[in-house]
């Protein structure tokens, strides 16, 4: 068995981190060290025996929490280290080995990524302090997206704009429709065709995989375009950064903390932003739950039939992510929005595939497939790490 890769996904105030190894039966040690700088900091986790623990960590930076997490972990040495980062503009197309070089690239991106990539750098710093002698690689959330015609990546704006500050649709979390094409291809009977995936969590996105490619996706330059999120507004008209600016005097920081953090699920229902308290809450006749889950599933339908005709054949739809895994009422109000498609949903599967389970939930072979497939974004970053260094030359 080789060593195995220390995944790391740093945030402003968090590390999660995984050890992913090459034995698909070893236990997955991984955590959350959270709140760090705080008083209340904390390192949580699953240690390689599968055992849960939490331990104090008393206002912890970035690189005494690094320090924290190498003390829980146990077993060999890890062989490198793979990094998630969010941004990596029109430059970085797949997994890079870091360097100085590397590292100012990902800085001049900040731009792009105001709220991500700045934060991923300290986790890349925190760990080229602890470990110089390991090889560090940046697996982009974007790279996988570089596939996409200009057709489906460019806004209709002035050229220079594109041309000198790189303005146009990038698309986000790529490791995860990586993975998820990637495995409904093995899984499926029609290999190598064309996939429609709704990455649904906290964070949501679609994604058009036509032969193990990215040909569209919702989200654009940044995070925030596309589905309705937890937090996150997704689509709106572009005229209301505007119209709240000469309405409500507002600054274009506070029109930004509204669509990135104050609307959504949490926005549209005025209680909160976790799908599993909504359709408590809607099963109770709460308003805003049913509305806000109303507005989400048809703004997935929605999304997913305008990102079929980027496919020369659609065989299927994949949900994944947390929501995507676990929320069946969604996924069958997804596919009751899409009745023009020919699929068959088979209330059973749906209802059965959940907490973690892979499995195909349509009906029968007649139309397209149904999937449910956890998404493995850790795993993903491990494989691309592993994959680039193995092809450097000796």
């Amino acid at each position: 068995m080789r060593a195995p890769i220390l995944v790391i996904n740093c945030g402003s105030s968090s590390i999660k981190y995984a050890v992913v190894s090459d034995a698909p039966s070893q236990p997955r040690q991984s955590g959350l060290a959270e709140r760090l700088g705080g008083g209340d900091a904390r390192l949580k986790g699953i240690d390689a025996d599968g055992h849960e623990f939490s331990r104090p960590l008393h206002g912890a930076d970035h690189t005494e929490a690094m320090a924290a997490i190498l003390d829980a972990l146990s077993g060999p040495a890890p062989a490198a280290v793979g990094h998630r980062i969010v941004h990596g503009g029109e430059r970085f197309t797949a997994a890079t080995r870091i360097d100085p070089a590397v590292l100012r690239a990902i800085e001049s991106t900040g731009a792009l990524a105001p709220l991500h990539n700045p934060a991923n750098l300290i986790g890349v710093r925190a760990t080229l302090e602890l470990f110089p002698e390991l090889p560090q690689v940046a697996v982009f959330d974007t790279a996988f997206h570089q596939s996409l015609p200009p057709r489906a990546y460019r806004y209709a704006l002035p050229q220079h704009l594109y041309a000198r500050h790189g303005i146009r649709r990038y698309g986000f979390h790529g490791s995860s429709h990586a993975y998820v094409s990637e495995r409904v291809d093995h899984l499926s009977n029609r290999p190598h065709g064309g996939w429609l995936i709704a990455h649904l969590g906290n964070g949501c996105s679609t994604c058009a995989v036509w032969q193990g490619r990215s040909v569209d996706t919702s989200m654009g330059l940044t995070p925030l375009e596309g589905l309705v999120m937890g937090t996150r507004s997704g689509d709106v008209d572009p005229g209301l950064h505007a119209h709240l600016s000469r309405q409500l005097d507002w600054s274009l920081e506070r029109i930004d903390t509204l669509l990135n953090r104050e609307s959504g699920l949490l926005g549209l229902s005025g209680l909160s932003n976790d799908m599993r308290r909504l359709e408590q809450a809607a099963a109770e006749h709460h308003c805003g739950a049913e509305l806000a889950i109303e507005v989400f599933c048809y703004r997935i339908a929605k999304s997913l039939a305008a990102l079929s005709c980027a496919l020369p054949r659609l065989d299927g739809i994949v949900f994944t992510g947390g929501i995507g895994e676990n929320a069946s009422a969604v996924r069958a109000r997804v596919v009751e929005a899409l009745p023009h498609f020919g699929l068959r949903l088979s209330a059973a599967a749906n209802a059965a595939t959940v907490g973690g389970q892979e499995g195909r939930i349509d009906a029968d072979d007649s139309g397209p497939e149904l999937w449910v497939i956890p998404t493995d974004e850790e795993g993903q970053i491990a494989f691309e790490t592993r994959q680039l260094l193995s092809e450097a030359p000796a």
